[in-house]
């Protein structure tokens, strides 16, 4: 920033415009532009030269400007630009011009005439820090410059240390000023480099002259005083002294460029020097380059603290002053010899109001001028000489520290090599130390390598055991002697291993006597973190990828959508065009029809009249049927009744003559083209006599209708558009109840699994219940309830992954007691992959008895792991499957419960079998409903099911014949299709053995199911199968066990573990008992009835592998809020809403009396294994509490059958209006009997698992059972059962009984039915509870899966 001082009377101080600070600079340079006179109307164009001149090699720009009045005055102008200035070259006043110096415009005679006069002249330099310079006078003094261009840096102590170098000058100017007669001249540092002490000395005696002749001039004037002669001798002596210091200056940056050209005819010596060869001389050489370099360095350091030290000066603000002719320079000069503290004070107030006015005066004249300051010009070419010197050095020292390093790293490899080489190592490698992210240097001596004889040479690699980033790089020939070759090889930050083999890129290698070479990175990840990095990286791309394959499925979904919203607006589009057909063909009979009036009955006035008119019309009450008729109204529509009702109005007497005349007066509706009408003796809903023409309605044309095309385009519209609305509003609906479908299904397998986490709580759980990966967990084990009871010590056994965690096992650790409870407990770290969590007991460090729940291990899921558990593959190989092969069983005493999705129903009647089979039992609806759970929980899962000639291929989706293949003599063919969503493979052998138009029955069952399962086996061996898990279900596919076992396993099935199921003991004891021997593991449909069973034959050996694991239903068949059955979706939030509607239509169907009492239902097959005699008497006993029963049911045996039909025949004779007794099999009836009834029976002597109860708890219905199999383990007496529902994480939901007789099933259904009729509210809360139990595959399937995870161990 620049800033013209004002005028004044007399000289200023320079100390009263700046702030001093400690070693603070200021600079003055020539006022660039016009600068103020006395006169008020007069200004000067003032000139300027520009020098650089180096002082510490920092460049300071300066300006004075003066000019002369009736008194003495002096303006000065300051830089305080922060900016580093620019290098700049303008000519000097006299002498020759040094080199670099290029002036602004042509200077010669004239400019040293100029110097010439004004050295004449009386002028003052003043290079000092000085208070003031008091003085005035009467003559001419042109400003002077100090022709070294030297700046003066000792600083005086009690003056701030601040160097001031101001041009004074006095003398008057008359009218006839020419501004060529005011010189002002400016001196610059440059690139002058004084080069020896005798310049130097020249230089400081022109100073020294022309200090003692300022010095001299003032003298000469005799105007001035003491303190003016003590100023100026001060003035000359300061002036000398500081000619001194910058000559020592000046000196110090000759030394630099003097250094310099000494540092480059080093090098050019050495680059000449052709007698130097060694590489010591020449690294001594550079280093004492180096050391001497560093002063330079530091010297440049010095220079850019003192440009640092500059850019802090700042202006010091002074207040207004009103004016400063109120001064007298009497007065000032007295102030100035009497107290000089004083005088600043007052000049500065003067001063900083005479400021303000030329500062505005400069500022305003710079700015309509548009003149740019030269200083920042300069500063910018100052700081961009400087900044380019000193890179210019630093770089020049880098070449140098670049070239000596070069050197050095010649020699170590030099040494390295023939230290290698006499060791006979054909590889070593710079630097000797690998660290991650570096560069490294591979060397390899051909003459000692397999490849010695190679022109070419590569090098092949990875890192981290061939794990990571592999590379393939051209070997060269290196600068070293000897044979040897190198390559540079980049180590990733991952590394902690490289591995690498050299080849002739074809086939010749040199791998280390097969071993490979190997080199350890030292600082690296380490093995373990780089498999964990591995895993996130793993993890990402997987994330990536799935990513990717989200966005793929929604634009494909987003363009199916589209599709479907095309052709659903196309199919709009021809429905609108039908209706408009089909009506336009009814209203032109109507047309035929219509009429204007009928004589002497009816008429309209006008007769001319349109849409939107109002009329009248005129109808004879005599005419008709409302002869007698009180009332009169008009019932109306249009166009042939198109939009229902839309005339009414009451009729009023006429006064028209000739007949009995009733008129109304109504709107004509707009886009009619018919009218139709009927009248009646009151307003709709309330008439009771119609005249309706003799049932063909009155009919009139309205005669000025539009035009025909343009009303049916119109139309078509309207039904395009409302049939638009109706399927949004349909899909959106839909959508709505899928996604709360969605919703309600993931809570509650969400809860499941939570449930089955606790389900064991009385003996392991773990803080936090979820575990998560890369968090601490703790175990807590209560060892009074497991083999360990009483053991003094607990050791935990860990491991992760299913045994399979990369790190192995944990250590053994020692559990401590837990606070306020019998637990003991232990704290482990989860690691990032972790997805499972395994453990085991023992009572010692080193084993002992161990706790391995009963050699099934306790396992734990692990939650957001960056690793997923591998999918198993799970292979079932069955006869049946739901719900493609489930019926056509003839003869056959077996029936699926519940009953559903079968295509041949059986109906007896009187023992008559009006149908040629029999539905199969349950063992369909496990292997399609495990199938589907395991699928869910992202496992594969196949199934291998004979091609029955009587299989319900309407539920199989894509089937196609994919392969045939040949086994024991027959040819097979190999059909695939997907059943609900399940992979399923059909073998059909060409004998026929399954074209026997049923499932079972056939007299060579054992022959055709034995075929097949050699078949199946055989089918997995021939294409390629290698299947974890062979499940093979009941007798009839029970010889895969023992074919797996001692054939197929030694062909090619090695892989696979053998799970054989039991669903029913009562067939097949043999079969079953061979398959328990050879299977891996084995299960049973509940756990109660594995303990039931346990004492077989069969199974009695066997029991260290057996285990019961409860069936489930389908959620999705079984479901009440998708429920096509019944007339009110509801969930457990509307469960009385919605189990009342259902009674209703229960009650409706069968003809029952509609009120509101309990209703027990049952649903069973009739057999003596279901407890038909305790159905008998529980039927009689509901009746007795005036409660309603249905039963929907069959009996196999004809006889039991005909009793049923006998009860049938008596209940509805005696009690029409409360029993109804259905004998045949009707899949609707059933899903309404769940949801309308509000118990279901279930008595059954003896029941492996039991369906009907988890289907009705799945509707909100109560069940009443007998405590037996299944049943016992799913159904928790709300009196008794309290403590046993707890420990498996469930409530009460139920009523049971342990006795066969009537008295058993009489307290449950007491109870059952007392609980109805004393307490609705808790009824419907337990209604609710029941309903919010989850009874499906969810807790089945995990369970499933730790049974095949177990079986895999062995």
């Amino acid at each position: 920033m620049e800033v013209p001082l004002q005028t004044q009377q007399r000289p200023i101080w320079s100390r009263s415009s700046f702030s001093q600070t400690q070693s603070a600079h200021f600079n003055f340079r020539p006022l660039n532009g016009l600068f103020y006179h006395r006169s008020s109307t007069r200004f000067c164009q003032s000139y300027s030269w520009q020098v650089d001149y180096p002082v510490n090699g920092i460049l300071r720009p300066f300006c004075a400007a003066g000019v002369s009045s009736d008194r003495g005055s002096l303006f000065m102008l300051i830089d305080f630009s922060k900016k580093k200035q620019k290098r700049s070259s303008t000519p000097r006043s006299k002498g020759p011009v040094p080199k670099g110096f290029a002036p602004k415009s042509s200077v010669g005679a004239e400019s040293q005439k100029r110097e010439q006069r004004n050295a004449a002249d009386n002028r003052t330099l003043e290079i000092d820090n000085v208070r003031g310079f008091p003085g005035e006078g009467e003559s001419n003094v042109g400003a002077v410059l100090d022709e070294t261009g030297i700046e003066a840096e000792d600083l005086d102590d009690d003056q701030g240390n601040s160097i001031v170098e101001t041009y004074a000058s006095t003398g008057e100017v008359d009218d006839g000023y020419n501004e060529d007669e005011v010189l002002l001249t400016e001196t610059r540092g440059s690139d002058i480099s004084i080069s020896s002490q005798e310049e130097a000395d020249r230089l400081e005696t022109i100073v020294e002259n022309l200090a003692v002749e300022d010095y001299q001039n003032i003298e000469a004037e005799g105007s001035g005083s003491e303190a003016v002669l003590l100023g100026s001798e001060t003035s000359k002596t300061r002036h000398q002294k500081g000619v001194k210091d910058l000559v020592t200056v000046q000196q110090k940056a000759s030394d630099i460029t003097s250094y310099e050209k000494e540092s480059r005819d080093l090098v050019s010596f050495q680059h000449k020097d052709s007698d130097i060869t060694t590489y010591e001389k020449k690294a001594k050489d550079i280093v004492g380059v180096r050391q001497e370099g560093s002063n330079i360095t530091t010297y440049v350091k010095e220079v850019k603290d003192l440009v640092d030290v500059t850019e802090n000066l700042t202006f010091v603000n002074y207040p207004l002053m009103k004016s400063h002719d109120d001064v007298t320079d009497t007065e000032e000069l007295g102030s100035v010899v009497r107290d000089s503290d004083a005088s600043d004070e007052k000049e500065g107030k003067s001063l900083a109001s005479r400021e303000l006015n030329m500062d505005l005066l400069y500022y305003q004249t710079r700015e309509s001028d548009k003149i740019v300051p030269e200083t920042d010009v300069l500063g910018s070419r100052v700081e961009a000489t400087l900044t380019s010197d000193a890179k210019e050095l630093e770089d020049y020292l880098q070449k140098l520290e670049s070239e000596r390093d070069t050197l050095v790293h010649k020699q170590v490899l030099e040494e390295l090599a023939a230290e290698n080489f006499s060791k006979g190592n054909k590889v070593f490698i710079y630097p000797e130390t690998v660290k991650p992210d570096d560069d490294i240097e591979i060397f390899l001596n051909r003459s000692l390598s397999t490849l010695k004889d190679e022109p070419h040479i590569m090098i092949m690699g990875a890192f981290n055991d061939w794990r990571w980033k592999s590379f393939t790089i051209k070997v060269e020939k290196s600068h070293l002697k000897g044979d040897w070759w190198s390559c540079r090889i980049h180590v990733p930050k991952e590394a902690y291993k490289i591995d690498f083999v050299f080849f002739n890129g074809k086939d010749v290698y040199d791998n280390n006597d097969m071993k490979d070479f190997h080199l350890i990175v030292e600082g690296g990840m380490g093995p373990d973190n780089f498999e964990d990095f591995l895993l996130e990286e793993k993890h990402r791309e997987l994330e990536e990828l799935a990513k990717k394959q989200a966005e793929r499925e929604r634009l494909a979904e987003e363009q199916s959508r589209r599709e479907e919203e095309k052709a659903a607006c196309e199919a709009d589009q021809a429905q609108a065009k039908l209706e408009v057909q089909r009506k336009r063909e009814e209203l032109a009979e109507l047309m035929k029809n219509a009429l204007t009036s009928m004589e002497n009955v009816w008429f309209f006035e006008p007769h001319q009249f349109k849409g939107g008119d109002l009329v009248r019309l005129y109808y004879n009450r005599s005419s008709g049927p409302l002869a007698q008729a009180n009332d009169l109204w008009i019932h109306g529509g249009h166009n042939g009744w198109l939009h229902g009702l839309s005339i009414i109005a009451k009729l009023v007497k006429s006064e028209k003559e000739g007949a009995d005349w009733w008129c109304a007066e109504v709107t004509v509706p707009h886009q009619a083209v018919t009218l139709d009408w009927v009248f009646a003796d009151g307003p709709p809903q309330n008439a009771r006599v119609y005249d309706n023409n003799n049932r063909q309605d009155f009919h009139a044309i309205v005669p000025k209708s539009v035009p025909d095309e343009l009303y049916w385009v119109e139309e078509e519209h309207r039904i395009y558009q409302r049939l638009q609305e109706e399927r949004r509003l349909r899909e959106e609906a839909i959508r709505a109840k899928a996604e709360k479908t969605a919703r309600m299904k993931a809570e509650t397998k969400a809860r499941t699994l939570k449930a089955f986490l606790l389900s064991q709580r009385h003996i392991v759980y773990t803080d936090p219940v979820d575990v998560q990966a890369g968090n601490d967990v703790t175990v807590y084990y209560n060892p009074s309830n497991t083999v360990l009871k009483g053991k003094p010590e607990v050791w935990f056994r860990c491991s992760f992954n299913r045994w399979t965690h990369r790190r192995g096992p944990l250590p053994p650790q020692k559990m401590v007691p837990a606070e306020n409870c019998s637990h003991v407990k232990t704290t482990v770290k989860v690691p990032l992959d972790a997805y499972m969590m395994d453990f085991v007991f023992s009572e010692r460090e080193d084993g002992g008895i161990f706790d391995n729940k009963n050699g099934m291990d306790y396992h734990v899921p692990v939650f957001g792991g960056i690793a997923k558990e591998p999918p198993m593959h799970i292979v079932h190989i069955a006869v049946e499957m739901a719900p493609i092969a489930k019926s056509l069983d003839k003869g056959l005493t077996r029936m699926p419960c519940p009953i559903r999705r079968v295509s041949c129903p059986t109906r007896v009647q009187r023992g008559k079998m009006e149908s040629p089979g029999i539905i199969v039992g349950g063992l369909g609806d496990v292997v399609t409903s495990l199938s589907r759970a395991v699928q869910d929980l992202n496992h594969h899962v196949d199934i291998v099911l004979p091609k029955y000639d009587c299989l319900n291929l309407s539920h199989v989706k894509d089937l196609h014949y994919q392969k045939s293949y040949s086994w024991s003599g027959t040819e097979i063919k190999v059909w695939f299709g997907k059943v609900e969503g399940l992979p399923v493979y059909f073998l059909e052998p060409q004998n026929g053995m399954f074209s026997t138009g049923c499932v079972y029955g056939g007299r060579n069952d054992g022959e055709r199911f034995g075929f097949f399962c050699h078949a199946a086996l055989e089918f997995l061996l021939q294409s390629g199968f290698h299947p974890d898990i062979i499940h093979c279900h009941d007798w009839s596919s029970a010889p895969v066990a023992w074919l797996y076992k001692e054939h197929y396993r030694h062909y090619g099935l090695s892989n696979a573990r053998v799970v054989f199921t039991i669903h029913n003991l009562e067939f097949g004891a043999y079969f079953i008992g061979k398959a328990m021997a050879y299977a891996d593991k084995a299960t049973t449909v509940s756990d109660t009835y594995s303990k039931e069973v346990a004492g077989n034959p069969a199974i009695a050996p066997h029991l260290y592998k057996f285990h019961g694991i409860l069936n489930g239903i389908d959620p999705d068949i079984w479901d009440p809020f998708n429920d096509k059955f019944i007339p009110v979706p509801y969930t457990s939030e509307n469960v009385v809403e919605g189990k009342k509607a259902a009674k209703e239509a229960l009650q409706q169907r069968l003809s029952l009396k509609k009120v509101d009492v309990p209703v027990v239902g049952i649903i069973s097959r009739l057999t003596h294994q279901k407890g038909i005699h305790l159905i008998k008497h529980a039927i009689w006993r509901t009746l007795e509490r005036n409660g309603q029963v249905v039963l929907l049911g069959s009996a196999p045996d004809p006889r039991i059958q005909n009793d049923f039909v006998n009860l049938a025949n008596q209940l509805h004779n005696m009690h029409s209006d409360q029993a109804r007794l259905c004998l045949t099999y009707d899949e609707p009836l059933s899903h309404l009997i769940y949801a309308g009834a509000d118990f279901i029976l279930v008595p059954s002597i003896f029941e492996p698992c039991g369906l009907t109860q988890l289907v009705a708890m799945r509707y909100g219905t109560i069940p009443v059972v007998r405590k037996t199999g299944g049943l016992y383990d799913t159904v928790f007496d709300v009196d008794h059962d309290q403590e046993r529902a707890k420990a498996l994480g469930l409530e009460p939901n139920g009523f049971n009984f342990e006795g066969a007789d009537a008295a058993g099933v009489d307290y449950a259904l007491n109870r059952a039915i007392s609980a109805w009729y004393d307490g609705k509210e808790w009824f419907d809360s337990l209604r609710k509870r029941v309903m919010e139990q989850d009874w499906s595959w969810n807790r089945p399937a995990l369970e499933y899966m730790e049974l095949y995870h177990a079986a895999r161990k062995y």
